[in-house]
């Protein structure tokens, strides 16, 4: 193998995505913010997103621990392939990316279920990233397959993650602080899993527990600014003053609390961490960045080779949600585009390595459970890929990064993690 690439190495990059991982997780993150069960009240438990399994899991055990199972129930929606069993709290699965008939069930229960608390009772929100999804309730007037389809458009035209969010409260019956409007005036508490830059609360999960401090005309913006023309009743919607999110100071939030729980910020801290402990100077470069996947792959690559013409030892450890705009027909999410960009950039550079992964563990794809996570780098990557006759840029151009990897090896591929605090980037170097 070229370069000063080692089994050692691979077990390092693997170490420091664990870690950002293990930090993240409900079982770590969720008891300690657990509210008490009130009294001669109930805790009503209601979540989505693909930690909501795990979230679940953890909170009943805690309060099962304390002999107050009776106590508490209600019901979570994860993604497809990350149910969890779980003995007191409901999980059920639905579509992720592009909702099915089941974001729409799961997320009209969850309205109806919250307006049955009670003065003495807590509403229970257990939300992290792929919420906007797995919650699907389209407002009145738009058909779920005009959501469905315009989810896709989105998908396809690179938007950044904040841009979907914006659009998507404004479609649905509740994002942008409706639920919370269905809860009050009961008591409502959220404990959130950060997935979006700048950790904020109206973009998780599409907010649907907090304010929205976008409007609808910025909703109609982001479809303008990406040339996307919506089917005429998301059109019609999106004029519609009825359809109007939560602002800041509503009544309706006076009773709502929010908890961040686990960020992406902490983990690339718990990441670095262990990259310090092997040696490594770290540079975090951000835990929020954002823009096209192979474009930050091929700058982190001039920023790896800089380092090596200097002789730094360092770990560039990186988070955030990058996008991919799709023009081929391959397969692959952002982060193994990222590692393919990363690739033809560093031309074999020895003793450059990376590892660019999802932290729930599916890296977009076609949406399985078993998809990849995402691709680790070498320095023999691309001789293993031209001793097949793979021609990189090709796959690149196909955005089919992972046919790519699967010939050239290197996907990382751990199934569901539990947890989503985003995209964690890794690049080693060595002197």
């Amino acid at each position: 193998m070229a370069g000063q690439y080692t089994k050692d190495t691979e077990q390092l990059l693997v170490e420091v995505f664990q870690a950002a991982v293990s930090v993240a997780h409900p079982a770590t993150c969720v008891p300690m913010h657990l509210p008490e069960v009130p009294a001669g009240g109930r805790i009503l438990v209601v979540g989505a997103g693909k930690a909501a399994a795990a979230m679940a899991v953890a909170a009943e055990g805690h309060y099962m621990a304390r002999g107050l199972t009776d106590r508490i129930h209600g019901f979570v929606t994860t993604r497809h392939g990350f149910k969890l069993p779980a003995s007191v709290i409901e999980i059920i699965e639905a579509g992720h990316p592009v909702p099915d008939v089941n974001s729409i069930g799961g997320a009209s229960r969850a309205l109806e279920a919250v307006t049955k608390a009670g003065p003495n009772d807590i509403v229970l929100c257990l939300l992290s990233g792929g919420a906007s999804a797995l919650w699907s309730a389209p407002v009145t007037g738009v058909s779920f397959e005009a959501k469905q389809a315009l989810t896709k458009q989105l998908l396809h035209s690179g938007a950044r993650i904040s841009e979907m969010n914006c659009v998507r409260r404004h479609l649905s019956r509740i994002k942008g602080g409706k639920l919370a409007a269905a809860v009050y005036p009961a008591r409502l508490i959220t404990l959130a899993i950060s997935d979006v830059p700048g950790d904020e609360p109206a973009s998780i999960g599409s907010g649907p527990t907090v304010a929205d401090p976008t409007s609808l005309a910025e909703a109609r913006a982001v479809l303008a600014r990406y040339g996307i023309v919506p089917a005429p009743q998301i059109t019609a919607a999106l004029n519609d003053i009825a359809n109007e999110t939560l602002k800041p100071g509503d009544v309706k939030l006076a009773g709502s609390t929010y908890k961040l729980v686990a960020t992406p910020k902490a983990s690339l801290e718990a990441a670095a961490a262990v990259a310090r402990k092997a040696g490594y100077r770290v540079d975090v470069l951000g835990d929020s960045l954002e823009g096209e996947a192979r474009e930050v792959g091929r700058f982190h690559a001039e920023m790896a080779l800089d380092a090596k013409r200097r002789g730094d030892r360092v770990a560039l450890l990186s988070g955030g949600e990058l996008t991919v705009t799709v023009s081929g027909n391959g397969a692959g999410g952002p982060n193994q585009e990222y590692a393919l960009g990363l690739t033809i950039a560093l031309d074999g550079a020895p003793g450059i390595s990376a590892l660019a992964a999802d932290t729930d563990g599916i890296d977009g794809g076609g949406g399985k459970a078993d998809d990849p996570a995402g691709a680790l780098v070498d320095p023999g990557t691309l001789d293993r890929a031209r001793a097949r006759n793979l021609n990189a840029a090709a796959f690149l151009e196909k955005n089919d990064s992972t046919g790519f990897f699967i010939q050239a090896g290197g996907l990382v591929q751990c199934g569901p993690t539990q947890t989503n605090v985003n995209d964690l980037r890794v690049i080693l170097v060595e002197p």
